[in-house]
């Protein structure tokens, strides 16, 4: 990969990284559900107008905006708002990649080598002392949150995986206007109209510019950049640049939230990311032992794509 390249996809990282931080700013102005609404609707307009036509069958576009906008981004928020601190949050959706090999071991009929299922056990030992520390003096509830947040990620992966979409950021694109009215009718649920109505009388230049970070600048702009990069290198050169999330994230939160990291925290955090980063390469290995896995030499593509795939956020 050229020097400009990897400077980009660093700046990705960075960016996706960073968007946990902006994501706690926006939750001072919206409620969450309300936010994640509002985030796929800027994200979608006016984008959809730019992007052709869908290229895949609807069905991949609702699934994959169901799991990924309704569950995955609304369980984040959530989370987050209930005091799941930016930092831990960036660190602990890496186990989306756990997730997502477990549910492709279920659904895809996928075998794991030794080296992934290391990686597995690793990365979930890792999410084991984040527990204690944050089960310590933090919100359990928020924690469980994005777990959950993580494993509906897992699922919107093998979902894109099935749909194999040719254009990356006009699926995604597209795949935004799916959670917008579903989110919007869930915010007047749980949320209710005077609190919504609310956020949006008293809303600033603060909530606007969060908004549009996280709608423009982490998505459309980010997934764009991140496009552009595996179309013209191999996936499992770009995929690991995913590993430098949580270190911006953390890095982002401590400076500007002023989050404290915990020895235990940063324990937590060299075993999720290498067991992540040994889960998501230890692939390539395992598919050089048969003929039918060395045909998912593309899959591995796809699956490195799946996880560089943010949104965070």
């Amino acid at each position: 990969m050229r020097p400009l390249h990897a400077a980009l996809a660093a700046l990705v990282a960075a960016l996706w990284g960073v968007n946990f931080v902006v994501i706690e700013v926006g939750l001072d102005h919206f409620p969450p559900l309300l936010f994640s609404a509002l985030r796929f609707l800027a994200a979608a307009l006016p984008a959809v107008f730019l992007v052709g036509r869908p290229t895949v069958a609807w069905k991949w576009l609702v699934g994959v905006g169901i799991a990924l906008g309704v569950a995955k981004f609304g369980l984040l928020f959530i989370g987050m708002d209930q005091g799941m601190g930016a930092g831990l949050s960036s660190l602990v959706l890496q186990i989306q990649a756990v997730f997502t090999a477990l549910i492709a071991m279920a659904v895809l009929g996928e075998r794991p080598g030794r080296t992934r299922l290391l990686g597995m056990a690793v990365a979930f030992a890792g999410i084991g002392v984040a527990a204690v520390d944050e089960g310590a003096g933090g919100p359990l509830l928020g924690f469980v949150l994005v777990i959950a947040a993580a494993a509906a990620w897992g699922v919107s992966n093998v979902l894109t995986r099935k749909a194999a979409p040719p254009d990356a950021l006009n699926f995604m694109v597209w795949a935004s206007t799916v959670p917008v009215l579903p989110l919007f009718a869930l915010s007047l649920l749980f949320e209710g109209w005077d609190r919504d109505r609310a956020a949006l009388a008293s809303l600033d230049w603060t909530g606007v510019g969060a908004l549009l970070f996280v709608a423009w600048v982490s998505t459309v702009l980010g997934f764009g950049a991140w496009g552009f990069l595996l179309s013209r290198h191999p996936a499992s050169s770009v995929a690991p640049f995913t590993l430098l999330v949580p270190v911006f994230g953390m890095s982002s939160a401590a400076l500007f939230l002023d989050e404290s990291v915990s020895p235990l925290r940063w324990c937590a955090a060299a075993l999720l990311v290498g067991g992540v980063a040994v889960t998501s390469m230890g692939r390539r290995g395992r598919d050089a032992g048969s003929t039918v896995e060395r045909e998912t030499e593309s899959a591995a593509g796809r699956e490195a794509r799946d996880l560089g795939r943010a949104g965070a956020r």
